[in-house]
């Protein structure tokens, strides 16, 4: 039984919810804004601290792409992205949730295949 598009248009319109856009936007603006600000906060810190001008152009960068390494690997970083949106997404913290949320997955993988390979002799 082959579906027309307008059908096709029905069904989704029916399964997929609305989106609240002015929410959205809202969420997105404010959560990559305070990420940002937390850039700063940092900035201030490390030039405070007494780094050099280099210093705090790597230290500040590296602090939060490792806060959101940690935040991933702990799941909440993808509670925190469910809300944000592409407020996440855009500052330098969705670089390290992309490379984080994959080396985890591979993580979960290689256990299984471990475990195969210690119970099935077609591994050896």
């Amino acid at each position: 039984m082959a579906t027309t598009g307008k059908e096709y248009d029905s069904m989704t319109k029916k399964a997929s919810p609305p989106s609240k856009k002015a929410k959205d936007l809202f969420c997105a603006f404010a959560i990559g804004g305070l990420i940002c600000t937390l850039g700063q906060v940092f900035t201030w810190l490390y030039t405070r601290a007494g780094f050099s001008e280099d210093g705090v152009k790597a230290a500040t960068p590296v602090t939060l792409i490792a806060l959101t390494a940690v935040l991933t690997g702990i799941g909440v970083f993808d509670k925190i992205a469910k809300v944000a949106g592409a407020g996440t997404v855009v500052p330098i913290t969705g670089f390290a949730n992309s490379i984080v949320s994959p080396a985890m997955e591979f993580q979960a993988e290689e256990r299984v295949i471990i475990t195969l390979s210690q119970k099935c002799r077609c591994f050896r």
